[in-house]
């Protein structure tokens, strides 16, 4: 259990709040009478923001990168001969939801909580009142993504409130998959030798979450990256 605000303080708490109603908010659909389209555009806003976090996480890495290699190039007598490479977006790309997420959000919450079968245990049950608030880390699930820095594999992931995450690759497309590493902060870089003579090879990765030094939750989805053309 872990004290927890209606309304979090910060983005990927908010981030959580949205995923937990979106999948909570159905069971109770009928009782509170909330139509199809309330919980389609609940759904909606939960993909977009954050996938607007994830995204905003690849984009400031990348900016990071252009800022070191500014700086090679101003002070430095060593570093990579070539510029980075802008990310793409993730895929897949949600459509684009209106403005204000959180607006919408709180008068969503207005109305459950004023209507004449909300109980305190929905409440609880929704996120929806302040205090002590369940966090379920069976449900956890990384979702990664990837961008070339210097030619090499940079793995990009959340971290939300899970201490740190396990990543495994398979180089031999076989699904033969060991261990890269075990981190507490984002992002990974994998600086494994690549393919010589410019060969290109696709090399896969996965991931799940640490909590207290042990995996919970759901493996992520297998992404691959191209290497080495």
């Amino acid at each position: 259990m872990t004290t927890s605000p209606y309304m979090p303080n910060n983005d990927d708490d908010r981030a959580d709040l949205l995923e937990h109603l979106a999948a909570t908010l159905p069971t109770y659909a009928a009782l509170l009478e909330i139509s199809a389209q309330d919980l389609d555009g609940l759904k909606a806003d939960s993909v977009s923001f954050r996938y607007s976090l994830h995204t905003m996480g690849i984009m400031q890495a990348n900016s990071q990168k252009w800022t070191n290699t500014k700086n090679e190039l101003r002070d430095g007598d060593s570093g990579s001969d070539s510029w980075p490479i802008p990310p793409l977006l993730p895929e897949p790309i949600p459509p684009m939801v209106k403005p204000g997420i959180m607006s919408r959000l709180s008068a969503l919450a207005a109305r459950i909580k004023t209507h004449k079968n909300y109980t305190t245990a929905i409440g609880y049950e929704l996120w929806l009142i302040g205090g002590e608030q369940k966090i379920d880390p069976s449900t956890w699930q990384p979702v990664l993504s990837s961008y070339l820095q210097a030619g090499h594999p940079v793995i990009v992931w959340n971290k939300g409130k899970a201490s740190a995450v396990e990543i495994w690759v398979d180089r031999t497309n076989d699904n033969n998959f060991v261990l890269l590493s075990v981190n507490t902060k984002p992002n990974v870089n994998d600086l494994t030798p690549l393919p010589a003579g410019g060969s290109g090879a696709l090399w896969k990765y996965k991931a799940i979450y640490h909590l207290d030094d042990q995996p919970v939750g759901l493996w992520s989805n297998i992404i691959s990256v191209t290497v080495g053309v």
